[in-house]
């Protein structure tokens, strides 16, 4: 049921997304160059690892030594503006086209995370991933770490879909508003380190 729901969502939303995708391309392409998506691994549905796509949003500028620098100094004011309006997120229509992800589920974390966590963070894998979630429709990137598992946790216990089509509403809220884009002093979120974060 929740697959047939998100292709046929993806299906009603190209007509509007493809004309949208272009502009972005074409906007990344003269403010970033070459080199417009950025793909991440992430972890998904139960622990299984698969490559993230989204618009790049920063550079890849680096220091003396080689290294990369913040993001906070990297990114740019229209990497800003995709990230502030979750334009950014774009590709990864792509992921749910492919069956990676969802709609709506919990936001797919670095696969690096997944030796991190404890058994019961682990559960918010027990269910597809999601562009939006739970946790994004009541705090994002403002909340604590400890927070975003509760959150995904409920969601994973109480899932259902009145709730998804609740938590697709309260992101257009969300993304209208520009509500917890990043956390106090950072372009996103700190590392996860593990339990006691």
């Amino acid at each position: 049921m929740k697959r047939l729901f998100d292709l046929l969502f993806l299906l009603l939303l190209l007509p509007f997304v493809l004309p949208l995708f272009a502009l972005i391309y074409a906007a990344a392409r003269v403010n970033l160059g070459p080199g417009v998506f950025f793909a991440q691994e992430r972890g998904g549905y139960k622990g299984r690892r698969f490559t993230l796509w989204k618009f790049r949003s920063m550079t890849d500028d680096r220091n003396a030594h080689g290294e990369l620098l913040p993001d906070a100094e990297r990114i740019t004011p229209f990497g800003h503006f995709l990230r502030s309006t979750s334009l950014d997120e774009l590709p990864c229509l792509l992921n749910v086209a492919k069956g990676e992800m969802s709609f709506v589920g919990p936001r797919p974390f670095m696969a690096d995370y997944l030796p991190l966590y404890t058994p019961e963070q682990m559960r918010r894998h027990a269910v597809m991933p999601g562009i939006t979630g739970w946790a994004q429709v009541n705090g994002r990137n403002s909340l604590s770490w400890e927070q975003k598992f509760l959150l995904d946790l409920w969601y994973v216990d109480h899932q259902s879909f009145l709730l998804d089509l609740k938590i697709l509403a309260l992101t257009v809220r969300k993304v209208v508003a520009r509500h917890g884009i990043s956390a106090e002093g950072e372009s996103t979120m700190p590392r996860f380190r593990g339990t006691g974060e």
